[in-house]
């Protein structure tokens, strides 16, 4: 690849991972690395330059509701030149070899090339993503999802912007980290059924300019069980109050539908149906290599 993108060759990638991975593991309050100027800026200027207006892009997702407040596209027909190869990179066998060695996940790490909840993303002044936990599984593959790529592209971000990511604990009464998403940072950072974040105020950005990331996700076949809640609940993404905040979130009360969902017979179509009957991406073919 001619384009230089990274500021560390293989070697140095590697060197990287084994001297952050403790550091990764014992981060609170969960498994995260925050890295600063991992891209090549010259590349990653390019690819912050061909980031379009979401909210002109007839294939955007336009999320408009209590719980998130944005705009998410992942139709590589929309990428830029770089853009495209950004994705090509964060998705080849160098950049997870490097996440499998920086997080010790024992299972076989796996990109999703039809960026799944991911691609680009956007979120304009009043926008905003409350507190969650990710959808657990692929939404066509028997998949787990193991992990979180956030790259964002924001320069000149000032603080009294927001905009910050937030990682809370698992009892959701402490905000434990805040991250400010300025240009060339990278968030890393695993994803289960108790990993909470987001950014739950609303940005106060200029009008003219916007909070812009790129997302990524990476699964596995297989996971600890101790990620996992116990109960079979529906596989989406689950927001959450923040303590001492009333009626900060709409949360969907399921507790009827749950109960069947634990039930054997109810996965057993569930899963026939993700398999021969939903349309789709799974329509498509899509693979995940």
């Amino acid at each position: 690849m001619k384009t230089k993108i990274t500021v560390k060759s293989n070697k140095d990638l590697i060197v990287f991972a084994k001297k952050n991975r403790l550091k990764y593991k014992n981060s609170k309050p969960y498994p995260s690395l925050v890295i600063k100027n991992f891209f090549e800026k010259d590349f990653l200027s390019k690819v912050a330059k061909e980031f379009p207006d979401l909210s002109k892009m007839m294939t955007s997702t336009n999320y408009n509701n209590k719980n998130e407040v944005k705009f998410a596209n992942n139709n590589r027909k929309i990428f830029g030149k770089n853009t495209k190869l950004l994705f090509q990179f964060i998705n080849s066998n160098q950049f997870i070899k490097f996440m499998q060695i920086l997080t010790s996940i024992d299972e076989i790490l796996l990109p999703d090339d039809s960026l799944s909840g991911g691609g680009l993303h956007e979120i304009k002044n009043g926008g905003l993503l409350k507190i969650h936990t990710d959808f657990n599984k692929h939404p066509f593959k028997k998949l787990d999802r193991r992990l979180n790529v956030l790259i964002y592209l924001n320069k000149n971000w000032k603080q009294s912007y927001g905009g910050h990511l937030e990682l809370w604990n698992k009892k959701m009464n402490k905000c434990v980290q805040k991250i400010l998403p300025t240009f060339n940072t990278m968030v890393i950072f695993s994803t289960n059924d108790y990993t909470n974040h987001g950014h739950p105020n609303p940005l106060k950005c200029p009008k003219n300019t916007s909070r812009k990331s790129i997302a990524t996700y990476y699964f596995s076949k297989g996971r600890p069980e101790e990620e996992i809640l116990k109960i079979y609940k529906k596989n989406r993404t689950e927001f959450k109050n923040r303590a001492g905040i009333n009626d900060d979130v709409l949360i969907k009360k399921e507790y009827i539908k749950n109960i069947f969902r634990n039930l054997k017979i109810y996965q057993s179509v569930k899963n026939f149906e993700k398999k021969y009957i939903r349309t789709g991406d799974s329509k498509k073919k899509r693979k995940i290599n």
